[in-house]
């Protein structure tokens, strides 16, 4: 199934075409998006590829061919204009990114889906089930920056978007019977301000996954690898994990050769990435080791508050009200409240909706339905 066996779209690739296609789809009442982008090939990701399609056709924009993306505005911001995505936030944070670009009235179909209580809530998943089409991911890995695009991967990217606003439509109906169109509508909005991560200021060790249970000394040596590997990224325009991989400095950073024999054996650095990086890797290891105490970084760690007994009796009943409730209509307990907004309303204690209401955390789709049974929960203890 696809929209009316539409021919291979052209790609727009010039200003007036832009223009003239932004022009076209001002009429529109609901635009579905996709992105497709190079992070799997380049050291600095990049949008390669913007999918837009109506209920009846769709069109493939080619950013690296335009030099000022600026039109999309009106069309990305325009309240009047549903636009849907599917699993929005990495799509909302890269054309912020690369374009500055802003969304209004954005509606998360994978949201939707999470509220709905499907079991699985990608989007090749949801349109077999719904349409019983078979998403081909062949290219989802692709080198989208690369032109020529292939005429296949002209119909993956084209396939993406086919059937979203039709997605889009029987998920908004179905909310709606559920009476849960306004909690995804928040949601969405919440996603549609995701800021843009600044990582320019940020260490490297901190977006290393399991440097958070790592000493101060291995993190020094982690902290000077990351940094050889992100130089070396740079310089040959690949992705950091191509050059030297997560297993590889977890053993050099745990190991710290400091000898060429020493770096045999150590997981996935073969004799010709030895030979490579050896001298470099040891420089970056002894420099590492030779940190001085006091200047030892340290994962931030959140200091654990006191256990507090009344505190926690707070929050136990009101997960047990969350797996409840949340069995009742069928959803993810995780979906239906977090962790952290117990914890916030175990803190605060509200009594009345009043003060329920200045609970920051607290989304409204939330005070509004839930508000009262939270102020129980909350209150039976005494």
């Amino acid at each position: 199934m696809s929209i009316n066996n539409q021919a291979t779209p052209d790609i727009i690739h010039t200003p007036e075409k832009l223009e003239s296609l932004v022009k076209k789809l001002g009429r529109e009442t609901v635009l579905a998006f996709d992105l497709e982008a190079d992070s799997m090939h380049h050291y600095r990701e990049k949008v390669c590829l913007i999918q837009v399609a109506t209920s009846s056709e769709a069109y493939l924009i080619d950013p690296l061919a335009l030099a000022d993306m600026s039109s999309l505005s009106s069309l990305l911001t325009n309240p009047a204009i549903r636009k849907v995505f599917h699993g929005a936030d990495y799509d909302v944070r890269s054309l912020r990114r690369d374009f500055s670009l802003e969304i209004n009235n954005l509606f998360d179909t994978m949201i939707a889906c999470q509220f709905l209580g499907e079991r699985e809530v990608g989007l090749a998943a949801a349109l077999k089930k719904r349409f019983g089409v078979e998403l081909d991911k062949r290219f989802q890995k692709a080198d989208w920056s690369k032109r020529p695009l292939e005429p296949a991967m002209i119909e993956y990217a084209r396939a993406d978007t086919s059937l979203l606003v039709a997605l889009y439509r029987q998920l908004e109906e179905e909310l709606k019977v559920k009476g849960r169109l306004s909690w995804v509508e928040e949601e969405s909005g919440l996603v549609a301000r995701a800021a843009v991560a600044d990582r320019e200021k940020t260490p490297l060790f901190r977006r290393f996954r399991g440097a958070d249970k790592m000493d101060g000394r291995t993190l020094a040596v982690l902290e000077e690898l990351l940094k050889l590997r992100d130089r070396k990224a740079q310089m040959y325009d690949r992705p950091p994990f191509k050059i030297l991989s997560h297993e590889t400095l977890c053993a050099l950073a745990e190991n710290r050769p400091l000898t060429q024999a020493e770096l045999h054996g150590i997981p996935g650095l073969s004799a010709k990435l030895a030979e490579r990086y050896g001298t470099e890797i040891l420089k970056s290891v002894a420099k590492g080791v030779n940190t001085p105490e006091g200047k030892l970084p340290r994962f931030p760690r959140e200091e654990r508050p006191k256990k507090d007994r009344v505190l926690m009796e707070r929050c136990s009943r009101l997960k047990l009200w969350r797996e409840a409730k949340a069995s009742e209509l069928g959803i993810d307990a995780g979906v239906l409240a977090s962790n952290s907004l117990f914890a916030a309303l175990a803190a605060c204690a509200p009594r009345d909706m009043a003060e329920l209401g200045k609970v920051g955390v607290l989304r409204n789709w939330q005070r509004t339905v839930f508000g009262e049974e939270l102020l129980r929960a909350l209150s039976a203890g005494g």
